[in-house]
């Protein structure tokens, strides 16, 4: 199969922490991103497993949606002065150590258990992935992806085209904080580019095939006035 351009919207792989439960409960109890997900937990008791330097911002945002949040540091950087105090102001309980697993009845979560055994009653955590573009073709053709706090993905103008020509990309492919509506719009933008470009390039074709046919002619038409003037 060939293609005159590639647009890449292939998404993305969520990486989630290595904490047993963590993976059996995600997207149901187990969420991380406030605004796709925090009306479910609002006025729940909400667990944050530490696991990025994100961790304060996505605690100080679910905090918005209920009085019972808990910070579990568990393999996050220790906080600074500043984020201890934010905590505090807004009655953030900071539990020290690294969690074992979330304990679940049937398919829901009951508790943040402890490696030290204690355990912590919750109705929702949240999580921060670690994001990885789904990006093995654009490898293969010769494309580097570009690495920040969230994750890997592959750099992007904002009309989507990448380092490497021909190739475009859009949405979480390109942009890990992507949400539905912005995904979409950036393939339509995409989408546009790419098609103002083909134009582009057919009529660049056509006036050069038409500059040779017009040279074409001329030096035929030369060539038999030579050839005229020699037979006199």
């Amino acid at each position: 199969m060939t293609a005159r351009r590639l647009l890449l919207a292939t998404g993305l792989v969520d990486e989630l922490p290595d904490v047993p439960g963590v993976r059996e409960l995600w997207g149901r109890d187990v969420l991380h991103c406030p605004y796709c997900h925090g009306y479910e937990v609002r006025g729940r008791r909400i667990g944050v497993l530490g696991t990025s330097p994100n961790v304060l911002h996505q605690t100080l945002l679910l905090r918005q949606l209920s009085a019972d949040v808990t910070l579990f540091l568990h393999r996050s950087p220790e906080l600074d002065d500043e984020g201890w105090e934010q905590l505090a102001a807004l009655d953030v309980p900071v539990v020290v150590g690294r969690v074992r697993e979330l304990a679940r009845d049937g398919d829901r979560v009951r508790a943040v258990v402890l490696d030290d055994g204690h355990t912590f009653d919750v109705d929702a955590v949240a999580v921060q992935p670690r994001f990885v573009a789904r990006a093995e073709l654009y490898e293969q053709l010769g494309g580097t992806l570009t690495e920040n706090p969230m994750g890997r993905h592959i750099t992007r103008d904002p009309a989507g085209a990448t380092d490497l020509p021909g190739v475009w990309a859009a949405g979480n492919v390109g942009d890990l904080s992507a949400m539905v509506g912005a995904s979409a719009a950036q393939g339509v933008m995409a989408g546009a580019v790419i098609n103002a470009d083909l134009v582009m390039t057919d009529v660049r074709d056509a006036v050069r095939a038409r500059a040779d046919r017009t040279a074409a002619r001329s030096a035929a038409g030369s060539a038999v006035t030579g050839r005229g003037v020699v037979g006199r």
